[in-house]
């Protein structure tokens, strides 16, 4: 694929952002692109995620509107049909001869983030700005995806011996994707993995060839359950859902902290009541625990399911919990961060290869990468910088276009070099 169609394919999915299990048209679009490469199998629909493992599903309706809206949208409607239901994703393989199976993982959705439209903004001055106001392309996932068809082709052209499985996976920025697709099974003949981030702070020219540092996640919701009352008149008949939220929120923060390693927790989302004079019956709260390891990270959902169960019970109040995502701590394996350095360290528009950086983050690609090093394979994590004007997640955020080749050609090295030298 050549640079420009990479920037044109880039373009149209940066156009077109959808959240989680959202992902119509872009998969679809995915799905042409890899039918004109030429694969020899391409799963679209409920085979490709194990549907039970699904997390952070927005409800029917929600799915219904993004599903029409990719068809009008221009996407093919049969396809779209076949991931009815929030089943989007796409699983592209090759087949070429005797050889190891070797995965390459890139997630494909977008963020509830309006885009700027200054004129400073490449998207908005270049004309290809999101079209879905309040959704947007704010971590590089369109360019991900782009990266994903641009290795499948140059893997395709070239004298690799194998098999090269490449996931497009839904619902990372919900980490609610990565273990229906670990479930699934697809990933359990997976010899080799790496995944991929464009950006993450490091600038153009500069690539990570071993992440690690990943902080284990869980997304909570408590949904808190009252009596409503008279707030002048009959306070006392009324169970205050929005005070057990309140000291729930209050108490998360107080969790002690783990000798073991880093721990975090954020109350990101919380609301409830109806009006001023009535005592609120319902409230919740959204948030999410961290962990430096899985272990350290349970540790923290443990407490704060206590806090929230408590917090109820102090207001005579009932509380739900429900689990919204979740994702493990994982490590890059050095025979597979040295393949991709030896790559990436070789390409004239690559100036620094730094070994492994820790991302102090979470990212749903550990349930992927624990699948393949528990079923005997080896995993690894890999960045290609990017300079992007705005921070990840913000409204001015964008990828500098040229570091999709030096991924594109550093990634299909690197899975050449694992394929043949079988670490």
């Amino acid at each position: 694929m050549d640079r420009d169609s990479l920037v044109s394919l880039r373009r149209d999915l940066h156009r077109h952002p959808e959240p989680a299990w959202c992902e119509f048209y872009t998969t679809a679009r995915i799905a042409e692109a890899c039918r004109r490469v030429g694969v020899d199998d391409l799963l679209v629909g409920p085979e490709v995620v194990d549907a039970e493992s699904r997390m952070a599903v927005p409800d029917g309706d929600t799915l219904a509107e993004w599903q029409e809206r990719a068809v009008e949208d221009g996407a093919d409607a049969e396809l779209v049909d076949r991931m009815a239901g929030g089943h989007t994703g796409a699983i592209a393989t090759l087949e070429r001869g005797d050889g190891p199976t070797v995965g390459l993982r890139v997630d494909i959705d977008a963020l509830h983030i309006t885009e700027s439209e200054s004129g400073d903004h490449h998207p908005a001055s270049e004309g290809f700005r999101s079209e879905h106001e309040g959704y947007m392309h704010a971590c590089g996932h369109d360019g991900h995806a782009t990266i994903g068809v641009g290795v499948l082709e140059a893997v395709a052209d070239s004298d690799f011996e194998g098999t090269l499985k490449v996931v497009f996976q839904p619902a990372e920025e919900r980490v609610g994707g990565g273990k229906a697709i670990a479930e699934s099974g697809h990933l359990d003949d997976v010899d080799y993995l790496y995944a991929v981030h464009l950006g993450l702070d490091h600038p153009s020219g500069e690539v990570v060839a071993g992440v690690d540092g990943f902080l284990a996640v869980s997304h909570l919701l408590a949904e808190f359950e009252g009596e409503p009352a008279h707030a002048g008149a009959h306070p006392e008949e009324g169970r205050n859902a929005v005070q057990a939220m309140a000291t729930a929120i209050q108490n998360l923060y107080a969790i002690p902290r783990h000798d073991g390693g880093a721990t975090r927790v954020n109350a990101g989302r919380a609301g409830g009541g109806t009006a001023t004079n009535i005592v609120p019956e319902e409230a919740f709260v959204e948030g999410e625990v961290r962990g430096e390891t899985t272990d350290l990270m349970h540790y923290m959902k443990r407490k704060a399911e206590r806090v929230l169960h408590s917090a109820a019970d102090m207001h005579e109040c009932e509380v739900e919990l429900s689990t919204e995502g979740e994702a493990p701590s994982a490590e890059s394996d050095q025979a597979l961060v040295d393949a991709f350095a030896a790559e990436a360290g070789g390409h004239p528009d690559v100036d620094s290869v730094v070994e492994r950086d820790s991302l102090g983050g979470s990212e749903d690609a550990t349930y992927l990468m624990q699948r393949v090093q528990q079923t005997g394979g080896l995993a690894c994590y890999v960045c290609v910088g990017t300079d992007h004007p705005g921070g990840h997640h913000t409204s001015t955020f964008d990828v500098d276009e040229g570091s999709l080749w030096p991924a594109v050609d550093a990634l299909s090295g690197a899975i050449r070099s694992v394929a043949t030298d079988r670490p």
